[in-house]
């Protein structure tokens, strides 16, 4: 091979190599939970439809209320990430559908990702009782502790 050849070659390899490294790096975008049909969920009338018919119409719940069966939510998040970032919320619908006492639907509410609540914790470590110990005391502390009368796992 001669010289222009190995460098058309070697080139060739390189954009092959940038391709690659910019799709490892594509946009993935992801729809989990429920998928809402718009013109399903307009069809759900209070005082018209019970707990049968809205699972005829929209399936069976994301999950139900906590503490009773009397709400229904469907929830549906679609999120996008970008490389190995954490995902980003891009859209979420939460359809609650409250029932009464007899079964027929009272209400039905939706909220979108306005409702998210996002925790963060106060310190980058938990706060334990008790002394604080330093890498070699954890790594050497068990040393002549093993096999000492009245010990558990000692033998006498």
């Amino acid at each position: 091979m001669n010289d222009r050849g190995s460098m058309k070659l070697g080139r060739m390899a390189l954009v092959a190599l940038v391709a690659a490294g910019l799709a490892a790096c594509a946009g993935v975008r992801d729809h989990r939970g429920y998928v809402a049909d718009p013109q399903l969920v307009a069809s759900i009338q209070p005082g018209v439809d019970n707990k049968d018919s809205v699972a005829k119409t929209l399936g069976r719940p994301t999950f139900a209320g906590t503490f009773n069966d009397a709400d229904w939510y469907y929830v549906s998040r679609d999120t996008s990430s970008f490389a190995f970032r954490n995902p980003k919320v891009a859209a979420q619908t939460v359809l609650h559908v409250r029932f009464d006492g007899t079964g027929n639907v009272v209400a039905v509410d939706r909220t979108g990702k306005e409702k998210i609540a996002t925790v963060s914790p106060l310190h980058a470590h938990t706060p334990t009782l008790g002394r604080k110990k330093s890498f070699f005391d954890e790594l050497f502390g068990n040393i002549g502790t093993i096999a000492q009368p009245g010990l558990p796992g000692s033998k006498r």
